[in-house]
């Protein structure tokens, strides 16, 4: 009995020793950096890893923890809602952003989510617009930092505003481009002026120095898993045969000015990481013992997926200089600290996308918005009379007059009703739910659950709408887009590296409301107040 009492506290010895040396290990970090790749899919992260570096992408998804079931829940896969949610941790139905705009169905205007005449763009105008981020009424991870420690230093940036206010909250430092220099902005909601360091970067028109003469593939063209490309002049009747030039400006597919230039060729990656570098340096990010955040949203990813598909060899070669921009960026940033556990990165994306509606190997037809909602109004106007009874569509949600149909003395429910079960009749849709259903009805699965996750009463459309499988709406130079609840929009990457966090590889499903919770947790802070997803295990 001595010897067994003996070897059992030697046990618990030896058990206290490794989780001391674990807690040891994972200790907490003095700079977070979350990047958001705008339009990847979970998928590209093995269909292209031969042609990744060691440190890039590789580095990540091998050193850190790989959650390779990540999905959002609900159908809105559009870029404000799901940063809405990484940033919250709340699904759209609490978040609040439903899509870039809605109608107010008092004025029968349009709102926009970010759009707000008190405030003005610093230092810039004209293509830099009047932002801020008044409409957002759910706190962020950044807000939930900002308040538990006024001292850590917060910064937040993309090419575009939407993308770096809704991710930002109402908190930090948030930068985004400026639409006739490409310079760096912000708005006066933020701050009066612009730190002299960003300033002199300006002047100095540092963006511009990314920009690409000529976008020629970074690889052998045999090392391509893609064989789509853009039917520039001469490739139409080559069609399996690469060009040396991805792109030219003399169609209607190519950028025309330098913003464009950022936006649809890899240099807005360049431009974005590289600025990312100077906002850590500058900021002195990770010097002390204070949390500090930087928010990452590359746009560009999505801008080019969008335009050329995700079949193309453009979207493929942007991937393959992101992942040599990711690899500069990650040692940088393991420099700038003592240790490089005091870093923890989390890389994820927005959304996927949908396959080319005009891919050489299946075409695919488009849903009409204008025609669709003349013919709902057709409809409406042959019962009721004429009448400007649609105010418009917008995400995939159709939003009625609330004002003429009150002068009517119609029932605003049964016309919901009424115009679900019409919309059905028209190709395309699948699905049609109205708000009276989604307020009303319980979905616990399926289609009507992740409509009714998607849907917010003060802002969203009358009508649902859920499109078929690989139809996106017909809009010029858009071959593939997100916004459905299908796996190609829903299944995205997320890593979570550093901070000695274990590499490994999770198969079980993960809903992507755990990540805001998940990163308060690792940075000792509360979640943030709306966030409704468990957080993860590490």
């Amino acid at each position: 009995m001595r010897r067994l009492h003996i070897t059992t506290i030697a046990l618990l010895a030896a058990a206290a020793t490794i989780m001391t040396a674990r807690a040891a290990e994972k200790q907490t970090p003095r700079m977070m950096v979350n990047i958001v790749i705008s339009s990847m899919r979970a998928a590209d992260l093995d269909r292209y890893a031969d042609n990744f570096s060691q440190a890039g992408f590789r580095r990540l998804a091998e050193g850190g923890m790989r959650f390779t079931e990540a999905e959002y829940g609900y159908m809105q896969t559009t870029t404000p809602v799901s940063l809405a949610t990484i940033a919250t941790g709340a699904m759209p139905s609490t978040h609040g952003v439903v899509a870039e705009r809605w109608y107010d169905y008092v004025t029968n205007k349009q709102v926009s989510l970010i759009e707000d005449n008190e405030c003005q763009s610093v230092n810039f105008s004209g293509g830099s617009g009047n932002y801020s981020p008044r409409n957002l009424i759910a706190q962020t991870l950044s807000d939930a930092l900002a308040l538990q420690d006024d001292a850590s230093r917060i910064t937040t940036i993309a090419v575009e505003p939407l993308s770096a206010i809704v991710t930002a909250g109402h908190s930090g430092e948030v930068y985004w481009m400026e639409t006739l220099q490409t310079a760096w902005t912000t708005s006066s909601y933020y701050t009066k002026q612009l730190p002299a360091w960003v300033a002199d970067y300006n002047r100095n028109e540092t963006n511009l120095g990314y920009l690409l003469e000529r976008w020629t593939p970074l690889l052998p063209y045999d090392s391509y898993r893609n064989s789509q490309v853009s039917d520039i002049e001469g490739i139409k009747s080559h069609r399996n045969k690469r060009v040396e030039f991805i792109g030219d400006q003399s169609t209607d597919a190519m950028p025309v000015d330098e913003y464009d230039r950022m936006c649809y060729t890899p240099a807005g990656n360049s431009a974005l990481l590289a600025f990312a570098r100077q906002v850590v340096a500058n900021n002195e990010m990770g010097k002390d013992e204070h949390v500090d955040m930087l928010n990452i949203v590359l746009d560009t990813p999505r801008k080019i997926c969008e335009r050329f598909g995700p079949e193309s060899v453009e979207y493929e070669d942007m991937l393959y200089r992101l992942d040599r921009d990711l690899e500069e960026f990650i040692s940088f940033l393991l420099t700038q600290v003592a240790d490089p556990q005091q870093v923890v990165i989390t890389l994820t994306s927005d959304h996927g996308s949908s396959p080319s509606f005009d891919s050489p190997a299946t075409q695919q037809e488009r849903f009409n918005v204008r025609q669709a909602e003349v013919i709902t109004n057709a409809f409406i106007g042959a019962q009721h009379g004429n009448g400007e009874w649609i105010l418009g569509y917008i995400d995939r949600a159709f939003y009625l007059n609330h004002n003429l149909i009150y002068d009517k003395g119609l029932s605003i429910a049964d016309l919901q009703h009424d115009v679900a079960t019409f919309l059905m009749q028209l190709r395309g849709i699948s699905h049609a739910v109205s708000a009276e259903a989604m307020r009303n009805t319980y979905f616990g699965s399926g289609y009507g659950r992740k409509i009714q996750n998607g849907f917010y009463p003060r802002r969203s459309g009358d009508v649902v709408v859920n499109l078929m499988p690989d139809w996106i709406e017909e809009r010029d130079n858009i071959r593939s887009a997100s916004g459905s609840m299908y796996r190609y929009d829903t299944h995205i990457p997320l890593i979570i590296y550093g901070a000695g966090i274990p590499a490994a590889t999770i198969d079980s499903p993960v809903d992507m409301t755990s990540l805001a919770p998940t990163q308060a947790r690792i940075i000792g802070i509360d979640a943030p107040s709306a966030a409704e997803g468990t957080t993860l295990e590490m």
